[in-house]
């Protein structure tokens, strides 16, 4: 870990960042690791290392005292705070690495491992690892939704399904306190990144293309929401996710107050985090470069209806660069920046046919199969999420796409109304995603796209840790679409990624 200094510290401040800094030398230190309550300095800005180099997150007005702050104190009966899910190591999100370490630190005592969500089932023994294996080996949350579904202003929802517990192998699907009869449903998640949000929040068009229906309407603000916050969409701003996150993975026995949820949305406004250093190509943001945190934080979201810059154009000058400039580099440094490179253009001039997909192939105006490259989902400027609104299917948490796993619970859902545009009638899944917010069967295993930033910090990826590394997200598109990719465009997409 590493602390920047900034000229506006006052002098207390800068020595309390050297001792810090210093004491972060020297590899895998207690301090890569933010305890709630601990009362630390958040820097305005803060490097940590990784497989793949330096991840960088950035605080605007920092630094920030975390003494008493929401984000960082205990708050609910666990001792867990937002920080435990949320690790600024981790590009404010949770990496299976760092999940390990504490449970190897703490004897598996720390507030992550919490009986509630931070073990496959709170019925089992919780000192075993094996009950937390989910989450130490996967990176997954246990994620508790109402059965039958109900709106985010708590209204129910009358599905057009049905819900079997088809194995449960954790036991919080079934029995007399779990399950549909019991009215809940577990499933298991990455937690998504606190960082970025103006362009989580960004909403770039007037309704919703992937469902054919007007965006639903922020009940604070009347204005049209996003959908980027939560994996399955049931929170569509943030002072809605801040509730549903006390009140569930941080076991609050009292509601959030005003002036909590302000200081957090205040803050979570204020992170910037994204790879600012390649190991193997040096600084991101030099020879005509823009990688890093600071595009980030001075750009914006395109404008309504618009991508902006092609995505991932950051890296252009790199396809070209200089002799006079790359004789400042190492070989290998050089190799790497134009594999960067050419890994953008892959990502958005790879063509290939996108099958079977709802919320692509399901579209109004698009056909099935339809032929496409990466940005056609990764579209917007600076992130690489889409500026469409609404959730994909890619086949992670449905049969007969994704991996066959034995330590998730496995669900058949049954179409009561009109088939599924894809499965048909009846379904089988991990989880049914955006069908457990919507009610409608033709949104079972729809999932909101995932961020691109700081993806070096954060593996595994996919909502449910299907890829354990930057390589395996690259495979499993090239098993579901047949894409066709060499292994010089695999590895130049890897290579990208690792620099995002």
């Amino acid at each position: 870990m590493h602390f920047l200094p900034q000229k506006a510290f006052a002098l207390p401040i800068a020595a309390l960042v050297l001792a810090l800094s210093v004491g972060a030398r020297g590899g895998d230190v207690p301090d890569r690791w933010w305890a709630p309550g601990e009362g630390r300095v958040l820097p305005a800005a803060l490097d940590y290392d990784n497989d793949h180099g330096t991840l960088r997150t950035l605080t605007v007005g920092g630094p920030l005292k975390t003494a008493g702050h929401p984000f960082f104190e205990p708050l609910g009966k666990d001792g867990r705070a937002c920080v435990t899910c949320h690790q600024p190591s981790d590009a404010m999100s949770l990496s299976v690495k760092s999940a390990r370490r504490q449970w190897d630190r703490t004897d598996g005592k720390d507030p992550l491992f919490a009986a509630y969500d931070g073990s496959n089932c709170p019925t089992l023994p919780q000192d075993r690892r094996e009950s937390h294996s989910l989450l130490l080996d996967r990176g997954l949350i246990r994620v508790e939704r109402p059965w039958p579904t109900k709106s985010f202003n708590g209204n129910p929802v009358t599905p057009d399904f049905t819900i079997e517990v088809v194995r449960d192998p954790n036991g919080c699907n079934s029995g007399p306190a779990y399950g549909p009869a019991a009215g809940k449903i577990s499933v298991y998640r990455r937690p998504r990144p606190v960082a970025n949000m103006k362009y989580l929040l960004a909403v770039g068009f007037p309704y919703d293309p992937k469902q054919g229906y007007a965006l639903p309407l922020d009940p604070d603000d009347g204005k049209p929401q996003s959908g980027n916050l939560m994996a399955d969409n049931r929170a569509g701003n943030l002072r809605i996710q801040m509730e549903d996150a006390a009140a569930t993975h941080l076991q609050m026995l009292k509601a959030l107050t005003p002036a909590q949820r302000k200081t957090l949305q205040d803050f979570e406004l204020r992170v910037y985090s994204a790879m600012q250093t390649s190991k193997a190509g040096g600084a991101l943001d030099s020879m005509g470069a823009r990688g890093g945190p600071v595009r980030l934080r001075d750009s914006q979201p395109g404008a309504l209806g618009s991508i902006g810059e092609p995505v991932w154009s950051e890296f252009k000058a790199w396809e070209s660069i200089p002799k006079d400039e790359a004789a400042k580099l190492t070989p290998e440094q050089l190799a790497h920046r134009q594999s960067i490179a050419r890994g953008a253009k892959v990502f958005r001039e790879k063509m290939f046919l996108i099958t079977d997909t709802a919320g692509i192939n399901s579209r109004i105006g698009f056909g099935n199969p339809v032929r496409n490259s990466c940005v056609f989902c990764h579209n917007m400027s600076q992130m690489g999420n889409d500026v469409a609104p609404g959730q994909v299917d890619l086949g992670t948490t449905t049969l007969p796409f994704a991996d066959p796993w034995d330590d998730l619970p496995l669900f058949k859902v049954t179409c009561t109304g009109r088939p599924h545009p894809h499965y048909g009638k009846v379904i089988y899944t991990y989880d049914p995603g955006f069908a457990l917010t919507s009610g409608k069967c033709a949104d079972v295993g729809k999932i909101t796209l995932q961020s691109m930033r700081g993806l070096s910090a954060r593996a595994p990826y996919f909502s449910n840790g299907l890829a354990k590394d930057l390589r395996g997200v690259v495979d499993y598109y090239e098993r579901r679409y047949s894409i066709g990719y060499t292994e010089q465009e695999k590895q130049d997409l890897v290579n990208l990624m690792s620099a995002l």
